[in-house]
């Protein structure tokens, strides 16, 4: 998928069409991007993990992965995606709106399992391996509807649909989790708002008051509950979003460096030259070089 799917942390893209909203993206981490930052969006999404190992966060469960695994985003599950160490993995990204299989009248396949699993009413595994007791019957569906998408022959939109309802038929029947452990709503919440802060202002001076102000905290509460929440301070993630959107900007333009290290929120090139080197092991020159060379 190309990362500009990727670059708000709230995605707003439509993924297929309107009539037929289902479609499948290959990927690889990091030949395509380094990395996927933390966001959400309506669809659902499986991460199809074919090849390699990297690391995948969902509601801040971090999960290390490596293929064959399939993983289970939901609608509003904040999740991102990363390399592992100096590992490389492909993977299929396959999203679709649950609209496509819920019918305008009441249907039980929708009150009954459809709807409480888009609002995590009740639950199922997120990631899936070949160590699940049901894995073969989880992946076979996906597998089918990749199958098809090869050709897209008359009707293969039927064939999906098929596939899909297969597919929750599985989770429904067989992979319902047993316990129904609440996760903390009112954390993943407020820290959308944070996050959706950070995509509408990381071009423009953002101060520790401003943003503790957007959820009502005050400025030490604001910061404990981003450390303990994200596992790194405010400041340094922001810093680290900025860098992912100047990296991202390398590759897609043909924009000087001083002038996509302002785009970005930084006001001081020889500190965004420094903190990219940091992160990326090279400098931003270099980095646009070897992007076009792969």
């Amino acid at each position: 998928m190309n990362i500009l799917e990727y670059e708000n942390y709230h995605e707003n893209v439509t993924h297929g069409d309107m009539v037929f909203p289902y479609n499948t993206y290959i990927c690889s981490i990091p030949l395509d991007f380094p990395r996927v930052p933390l966001h959400w969006h309506d669809e659902i999404e499986l991460i199809y993990i074919k090849k390699g190992v990297g690391s995948i966060t969902v509601d801040f469960q971090q999960y290390k992965v490596k293929g064959p695994t399939l993983v289970l985003i939901l609608p509003g599950q904040l999740h991102s995606i990363e390399q592992l160490e100096e590992y490389s993995m492909e993977y299929e990204n396959i999203i679709f709106h649950p609209s496509m299989l819920v019918s305008k009248q009441i249907d039980v396949t929708a009150t009954e399992f459809l709807q409480p699993l888009t609002a995590r009413k009740i639950t199922v595994p997120t990631v899936f391996t070949p160590v699940y007791p049901y894995y073969k019957d989880v992946i076979a569906p996906i597998d089918a509807c990749d199958e098809i998408c090869k050709t897209k022959p008359q009707g293969y939109e039927l064939f999906i649909k098929s596939q899909l309802y297969q597919f929750f038929f599985i989770l429904s029947n067989r992979c319902r989790n047993l316990s129904n452990t609440k996760e903390n709503r009112k954390t993943l919440d407020k820290m959308k708002i944070v996050l959706k802060y950070i995509e509408n202002n990381y071009m423009h001076r953002i101060t520790i008051a401003d943003v503790s102000a957007s959820i009502e905290f005050s400025e030490s509460h604001f910061m404990r509950y981003f450390k303990e929440t994200m596992g790194t301070s405010f400041v340094d993630y922001l810093r680290d979003y900025r860098l992912t959107m100047a990296s991202r900007l390398l590759t897609t333009s043909d924009s000087a460096i001083l002038d996509i290290a302002a785009e970005v929120g930084f006001d001081n090139l020889s500190y965004f030259n420094r903190v990219f080197k940091q992160r990326y092991h090279m400098t931003p020159s270099q980095f646009r070089r070897e992007s076009q060379n792969t």
